[in-house]
């Protein structure tokens, strides 16, 4: 088929990468010149294991292009999918006006029958408001489809082409059966809805794995006041079928480009139609919680912080992916800003220069490319982000580095027994 994508950030480009890979012809569109420009040359702007590859490889094989002139690409496509970002407000609300623009491009530009596809993540009633304002412009037919989409990054290409489940919310049987026919290749169940019901299934589905992350962190919380080990539990409970052993990790609590900014807008749609979410608003405030209580450990580990120097290892939110967006070390190092701490980090795919050109360091950080070197001179090395390197890293190296043996493990990647036996002076969460 012939598709349109429109954007080119993580859900535009590898939802790009993989229909080119099934054989459809695939254009995608971002109004942002320079990263078309270096697309093009076969570059990908971001970290995500395989996409750099299948990126050239669709190229090489002409199904996939990259163009900023949105007029004359939706000209002779049937399908055009909306990949933008939807942004969060500062009220929890998601920002549309990606999503608005594409909608008014799509009004001046349509000539023919075409299926536009909401991809992005977007509130209940963003399918009715696309189709309104096309509206204003173009007089002939379309349809409008949600087909959320359930990536997670550090393997999206993996979950592309291995779906657990396809959710398509039309109120058009032709384009339903087109949409069934794009998917025909995969053998997991579609959910053929409306459009609102399938707009409120992504939002309901992060929603939930993030109430799992809580409360599991709350879980950690009390077996560390009773002498639990929150590892032996969550084994346990995840041998239950009802529960399942998947986000069950408890830590420094979740991040990223999804699951604060679909929680805080969920709550958002709640609020708008008069509804107290209290167990969301809940998810929120333990979240937060987990980010201070990394502060608390070391406080009470070092005592007094100021001109105290500490190590982060990892500033990306999770393992294989460069992407810090509400990550939680950047939250901890905000949070030890304001104590006086200078912060040396390690991170094996975040760009620095990037994070600095964006400002969300001003200053008291130091920036290394070697893991070792970056806890010279430090009081306390903090696991942020449990990479696989970390959980390989020499213990031997790790001590003779650092000013003192203290470690504050985030992710709970070491074993409490062999951190103990290496006289590390060692924290971690609910163990």
């Amino acid at each position: 088929m012939k598709i349109l994508i429109f954007g080119s950030g993580y859900v535009g480009l590898v939802t790009a990468a993989c229909l080119a890979e099934l054989g459809n012809d695939v254009i995608c569109c971002d109004i942002d010149k320079g990263k078309i420009d270096q697309l093009k040359k076969g570059i990908v702007p971001f970290f995500e294991p395989g996409l750099q590859d299948l990126i050239t490889k669709g190229m090489h094989k002409k199904k996939i292009s990259f163009t900023v002139e949105a007029a004359s690409a939706v000209s002779d496509r049937e399908i055009i999918f909306i990949a933008v970002g939807t942004p969060q407000k500062e009220n929890g609300e998601a920002d549309l006006s990606y999503v608005r623009a594409v909608a008014e491009d799509l009004g001046k530009n349509l000539k023919n029958y075409t299926i536009i596809v909401n991809k992005s993540t977007v509130p209940v009633g963003t399918g009715r408001l696309v189709a309104e304002i096309i509206k204003k412009k173009y007089a002939g037919d379309f349809d409008i489809v949600s087909n959320p989409e359930f990536l997670s990054e550090g393997r999206a290409l993996y979950d592309f082409m291995n779906p657990e489940r396809i959710v398509i919310g039309s109120n058009s049987r032709h384009s339903v059966k087109k949409m069934n026919k794009l998917f025909e290749s995969f053998s997991c169940p579609i959910v053929n809805t409306k459009i609102e019901t399938a707009e409120m299934i992504k939002y309901a589905s992060n929603a939930f794995l993030a109430t799992k992350i809580s409360f599991v962190n709350e879980i950690a919380n009390i077996c560390e006041k009773v002498g639990a080990d929150i590892s032996e539990v969550t084994y346990a409970m995840g041998l239950d079928s009802r529960i399942g052993n998947k986000f069950l990790n408890a830590g420094i609590g979740y991040g990223g480009s999804c699951f604060p900014k679909d929680v805080k807008a969920l709550n958002h749609i709640a609020a708008r139609n008069e509804y107290d979410f209290k167990l969301l608003k809940s998810v929120i405030r333990v979240n937060n919680d987990q980010r201070k209580l990394v502060l608390t450990k070391t406080e009470n580990m070092l005592g007094d912080l100021k001109e105290k120097r500490i190590c982060i290892w990892g500033l990306s939110y999770k393992p294989d992916t460069d992407d810090t967006r509400e990550s939680a070390a950047i939250d901890i190092i905000k949070l030890f800003h304001e104590k006086g701490v200078t912060i040396s980090t390690y991170d094996p795919k975040v760009d620095y220069d990037k994070l600095e050109k964006e400002g969300e360091f001003v200053n008291k950080i130091i920036f290394h490319k070697d893991k070792y070197k970056a806890l010279e001179n430090c009081h306390l090395l903090i696991i942020a982000t449990e990479w696989d390197e970390f959980k390989q890293a020499d213990l031997k190296k790790i001590k003779l580095n650092l000013l003192e043996a203290n470690i504050i493990d985030g992710r709970n990647i070491f074993n409490i027994e062999i951190m103990l036996e290496n006289g590390f002076n060692y924290l971690s969460f609910g163990r």
